[in-house]
């Protein structure tokens, strides 16, 4: 009898062993609606990003030295969407991470998304989340106004986005163009403005006016703020993180305008690709990747600002010291509109005022 139960305290201890070895990177605890559960991970997972190069390594090398799995990314900027449709019936990806929500929203519409809800989720402001658990922020980016001083006076500068018509800044305005995704979720945030009160008319006599005043639009922020700091204009608009970057470390003299009628809030968002190859992977990294403190350690190496309240607590200053104002936006209605009126803006209204350059 001694025996036999002696047998049996082997066998227990032995299957109990086993139930708590965690080799890294092939078992990690993840999570999924919320509930915690151990699975097995593959052995890499595939990123297509908007992000720059330096942060997702950052990510990449962090995820991977706690998970053993080998990120793969691939950053498609602007063209990241329609990469994801294109792949619609054969996905080569398992996340999708960066670009505005409403890009997001737009790709859910079209089921190209898996549902799946990280445990850092609950506590995001609505704004920041899909209601229906599809996609999460893990960045929000203020988009504001901001000129050179040594350019424009204090007494001249822009109060609001409608002053940028005015005649005084002709030849002042440099921005970007509209692969990228600042800017076509700015450009469209502007066009929405008219299209909430049904006078869409006036909304392109707008974007007439400021590409009338417009001296040149760039494929790069580098350029664009190379010219601002050549004094080749004045007056532009960007990435709060961005601004304060070229501060700081460029050394340029740019002063942000809080403007009157508020500035668009992006959402950076997160979401798995459905039909991923990888999906425990790419659940892991969905996980971490939105986690307080890689959101703060974002903030602290690549002036990300988190969507996460924790994540601020523990981020630089400036990203604490002021709340600008939220320009109105419907994103779900951008989400619709957006790739038309940036079809009509980029075809017929940018540089029509002027020799191509």
């Amino acid at each position: 009898m001694k025996r036999i139960i002696s047998i049996m305290l082997t066998l227990l201890l032995a299957f109990g062993l086993a139930g708590c070895g965690n080799s890294k990177g092939n078992e990690s605890a993840t999570a999924g609606e919320n509930t915690k559960e151990e699975v097995k991970l593959e052995e890499k997972v595939v990123v297509y990003s908007t992000h720059p190069e330096k942060l997702l390594e950052h990510v990449a090398t962090e995820f991977e030295k706690e998970t053993g799995v080998k990120v793969e990314f691939l950053n498609f900027k602007g063209e990241l969407p329609d990469r994801v449709r294109a792949e619609k019936g054969n996905p080569q990806s398992d996340v999708m991470y960066g670009a505005a929500s409403s890009v997001f929203i737009e790709l859910k519409k079209e089921d190209l998304f898996e549902k799946y809800i990280p445990t850092w989720a609950d506590e995001l402001k609505p704004s920041f989340k899909d209601e229906e658990g599809y996609w999460f922020g893990t960045i929000q980016t203020p988009v504001m106004l901001f000129y050179n001083s040594e350019v424009i006076s204090e007494e001249n500068v822009p109060k609001d986005w409608a002053d940028l018509t005015k005649p005084e800044y002709k030849d002042q305005l440099v921005f970007r163009n509209a692969l990228s995704s600042s800017a076509r979720a700015t450009f469209s945030s502007l066009i929405y403005q008219y299209d909430k009160v049904g006078k869409m008319d006036d909304a392109w006599k707008f974007m007439s006016a400021l590409d009338e005043n417009t001296k040149k639009y760039y494929g790069s922020g580098s350029l664009q703020f190379q010219a601002l700091g050549r004094k080749e204009a004045g007056i532009s608009y960007a990435p709060l993180n961005a601004i304060v970057d070229n501060k700081m470390k460029n050394n340029l003299p740019l002063v942000v305008v809080d403007a009157e009628s508020g500035s668009p809030i992006i959402t950076d968002s997160i979401a798995m690709i459905k039909g991923a190859k990888n999906p425990n992977a790419a659940k892991a990294f969905i996980e971490f990747a939105g986690r307080p403190d890689i959101q703060a350690q974002l903030a602290t190496e690549f002036n990300r600002m988190p969507t996460h309240p924790e994540g601020i607590k523990n981020s630089p200053e400036w990203m604490k010291e002021k709340e600008y104002k939220m320009m109105d936006v419907d994103w779900s209605v951008l989400s619709e509109k957006q790739s038309e009126w940036m079809q009509k803006w980029d075809t017929e209204i940018k540089d029509m005022n002027k020799d191509k350059k």
